[in-house]
């Protein structure tokens, strides 16, 4: 099995191990045959222990467990985490917009690309009016909405998680949030890249099963027509 030594190395590079591709059944069980045996052993070539992702300790669980579902889970991990990094990136973005907003408006630039409002005969005399509030809407959730004044700050708190509010001031939010942002994009496609690299090892998995099972059975039926072969030249010749 040094073939498989060899592919056992072969893994993308969050870790995850490559389907080893099953191309001659016969050399791969060698002369003394037993798919069963021989598919135990694939199957602990390809476990392994992992600390470079949560998603891969399946594989620490070795022979005996079968190999598609362990693809099948780190598939399910991935498309889970897939859907909450497409939901999160919308909201990052968002709030982003909207404290690049209050930054400029903190800083007197005139942001008409994103009000789309020109400034009146006095706010011009007047100098701008990043002193003055703002009327806006916030999210209370996803149907409804609540009306604001916000006055004139410098500071901004967000959400981290777990029940976790920091404030921040606006350049050091903005930079946070650009930060996040980048990672969120990144982690996305690291993902995608991912699960098209499981579905390819799943699809392998599923054909080596089914070239493995074939040979068996095409083994079975000729050991049974040599001996039944066998039989009739013994009865012919007693």
């Amino acid at each position: 099995m040094s073939k498989l030594a060899t592919e056992k190395q072969e893994r993308n590079p969050r870790g995850i191990p490559k389907a080893p591709f099953i191309a001659d059944v016969g050399e791969f069980l060698g002369p003394d045959p037993s798919p069963e045996n021989a598919l135990k052993e694939f199957q602990a070539a390809l476990a392994y222990v992992s600390k470079c992702s949560p998603c891969m300790s399946l594989f620490t669980y070795g022979v005996g467990v079968n190999d598609r579902r362990k693809y099948r889970y780190m598939d399910h991990n991935l498309t889970q985490r897939r859907k909450g990094l497409e939901e999160k990136i919308p909201d990052i973005k968002k709030t982003l917009s909207m404290v690049e907003f209050l930054q400029e408006r903190r800083e007197g630039k005139s942001s008409s690309a994103d009000e789309g409002d020109d400034l009146d005969d006095d706010d011009l005399e007047g100098g701008n009016d990043s002193g003055k509030s703002l009327t806006t809407t916030f999210e209370l959730n996803d149907t409804l909405y609540a009306e604001a004044q916000l006055e004139d700050t410098d500071t901004v708190y967000l959400w981290l998680g777990a029940n976790v509010m920091l404030s921040y001031k606006l350049p050091a939010a903005v930079a946070l949030l650009r930060s996040k942002l980048e990672s969120a994009q990144n982690s996305l496609a690291t993902v995608i890249e991912d699960l098209e690299f499981l579905r390819e090892q799943i699809t392998v998995m599923e054909v080596n099963t089914a070239r493995v099972y074939n040979w068996d059975v095409k083994r079975r039926r000729e050991l049974r027509e040599k001996e039944a072969k066998e039989g009739k030249v013994e009865a012919k010749a007693g």
